[in-house]
C-alpha cells in the first residue's frame, strides 16, 4: 500500500490508496483521529473495516461521510441530529420534507439562542453604561449581578 500523508494539501488518494489509515482519513476530513474515534462510536460511520492486526480502514465513503459530519457540525446541527441527518442522506427513498424539518428546528433552535445573545448584551451595554468605571467601590455591574433572578 502506498503512504499517504494526511496534510491539508490538495492531493486525495485515488482509487488504488483506498482503504486509508485513520490519520489520513482524519486529515482528509478535517477532523482530529479522537473525534473520528468518537464518531466511529456513535455508529455515525456504520461498520469500519478492521485490518486482521485490528487496525481500522476507512474507505472513501466513509471519508465523504466524515465531511458530511464535520459540515453540518460547522453549522451547529447537534450530534443526534447529524445522526438523523446522515441517515437520511444514506436513504435515497428518504422525502425532503423530513430533512427540511430538522433543518428548520434547528434554525428555530439558533433563532432563540440569538435573541437569548442579543438580549444578554443590551443588558451588559446598559451596565456599562451605568458604571463610572473610576477607582470607588461602588460598581452597578456587581449590584445587578447579586440581584436574585428574575
Amino acid at each position: 500500500m502506498t503512504t499517504l500523508r494526511a496534510s491539508a494539501g490538495p492531493e486525495e488518494p485515488t482509487a488504488s490508496h483506498w482503504p486509508v489509515s485513520i490519520g489520513v482519513a482524519a486529515g482528509l476530513s478535517g477532523i482530529s483521529p479522537k473525534m473520528l474515534r468518537h464518531y466511529e462510536s456513535l455508529g455515525l460511520l456504520g461498520q469500519v473495516r478492521r485490518t486482521g492486526s485490528n487496525y481500522r480502514q476507512y474507505t472513501e465513503a466513509d471519508v465523504h461521510t466524515l465531511r458530511f459530519i464535520r459540515r453540518a457540525r460547522d453549522m451547529g446541527f447537534s450530534l443526534e441530529a447529524i445522526a438523523e441527518l446522515v441517515g437520511l442522506w444514506h436513504n435515497r427513498r428518504r422525502s425532503s420534507a423530513q430533512v427540511k424539518q430538522i433543518a428548520q428546528r434547528h434554525h428555530d433552535e439558533l433563532t432563540q439562542r440569538i435573541e437569548a445573545l442579543q438580549s444578554m448584551q443590551r443588558s451588559l451595554e446598559a451596565l456599562l453604561c451605568c458604571c463610572p468605571g473610576d477607582d470607588r467601590p461602588d460598581c452597578p455591574i456587581l449590584d445587578d449581578l447579586a440581584e436574585p433572578p428574575r
